[in-house]
């Protein structure tokens, strides 16, 4: 017999019930036939049906070397460890859901995927619990800063986040820290800011007042230009900006009615670099407005937030740590870093953004990054 011919007669024999016969007709199918995933699967089938869990076992790792990321060998494969009582089931059905295909499928299956899910949510549970006390006493020992960044890294490690890293549409300076959410402790100018917020929540409220401020909107760039990330956004008033000062130069018209904020910027060490800093404005994101996820042009600059106007459950992402904003509580992230943001009030939300100097760039390496951006004309950096 062929090995197509062995194969049908196996069906046959499977549907029948005769799981000894069909067993033995896949074996012999694959000496002729050669490898393949679908066999191998076939073959695991009936030795599980058999209650030869280690033999089947082996026929799906002969699938999964054919077809490593095969959705049902892998489901198949977590579900045999489970049965024959290995701690790596829950990992494997992890593996499994990771690959689940697209659309329908078929309810025993989608049966097998609900376990899987369970025993992969209580595999996760266990073992991040595990871990958590392994690691408790170097815990104990971090500061706040510290603390979340080990509890990344075990949720990390747990794959309950993924690892994020910059990527500026423009301009990348190798070695700097990648960090979503920067420690507060290298910005020792955020208090001060922070303690102005009164005075710049005033000043915003006189400069949406007057009769010359500009208000733009915050997106705008040319139809032609490569940024279907910005797309829907693009010259959209529901993402608009009072700037004081835009890519390098002050915006008269918003500047004269804030000599508080103007005061406050004074202090602090943002980019000076013709046609792109530094950079200062009101953001102001209408209701029921979703910022998409994408990233910032530069990873020399780092973007600084001090929320003013935050109607309940506005929140803001950058990587895999998602905030909501708290008036006064500014912070510093990497607009490299893939990030977005909503406003799902039906009140306008304000935030108040800076940009400033990566803290890992040396003076030397500021000033090379002036002068690549001076000499490229500033027409990417200020986008």
């Amino acid at each position: 017999m062929t090995g197509a011919s062995l194969q049908a007669e196996a069906d046959r024999a499977a549907a029948a019930g005769d799981i000894a016969r069909a067993r033995d007709l896949l074996e012999q199918a694959l000496t002729k036939t050669g490898d393949s995933p679908e066999l191998w699967l076939k073959l695991a089938a009936m030795r599980r049906a058999s209650g030869d869990g280690p033999a089947a076992l082996d026929a799906v790792h002969r699938a999964l070397a054919l077809a490593p990321l095969d959705f049902m060998a892998l489901l198949m494969r977590a579900s045999l460890l489970e049965r024959l009582g290995d701690r790596q089931a829950g990992e494997a059905y992890g593996r499994a859901i990771a690959q689940r295909p697209p659309g329908a499928l078929a309810p025993q299956v989608t049966a097998a995927l609900a376990h899987g899910q369970a025993r992969y949510t209580a595999y996760i549970a266990e073992n991040e619990g595990k871990l958590a006390a392994a690691m408790a006493g170097a815990e104990a020992d971090a500061d706040p800063e510290e603390a979340a960044r080990i509890a990344r890294f075990r949720s990390n490690a747990l794959r309950q986040t993924r690892v994020y890293h910059s990527e500026p549409t423009h301009f990348h300076f190798p070695g700097l820290v990648e960090r979503e959410f920067h420690d507060r402790g290298a910005f020792p100018w955020l208090a001060d800011l922070e303690a102005a917020t009164d005075a710049i929540a005033a000043e915003l409220e006189i400069v949406m007042a007057a009769e010359r401020a500009e208000l733009v909107p915050y997106i705008q760039y040319a139809e032609h230009e490569p940024l279907r990330q910005w797309r829907p956004l693009n010259h959209n008033r529901d993402w608009t900006a009072i700037h004081l000062w835009r890519n390098g130069s002050v915006v008269e018209a918003n500047a004269r009615h804030c000599p508080q904020t103007m005061a406050a910027l004074a202090g602090i060490p943002q980019p000076g670099i013709a046609g792109c800093s530094p950079n200062a404005m009101f953001s102001l994101l209408a209701p029921q407005t979703h910022i998409p996820p994408h990233a910032g042009v530069a990873n020399t600059r780092l973007v600084c937030h001090l929320p003013l106007v935050v109607p309940a459950g506005c929140w803001f992402r950058c990587g895999a740590e998602t905030r909501e904003w708290r008036r006064g509580e500014a912070f510093v992230f990497d607009d490299t870093i893939e990030h977005e943001a909503m406003n799902p009030s039906d009140q306008l939300r304000v935030v108040f953004i800076i940009d400033v100097w990566h803290p890992g760039l040396s003076h030397a390496e500021q000033s090379a990054v002036k002068a690549l951006m001076e000499a490229e004309g500033g027409s990417a950096a200020g986008l």
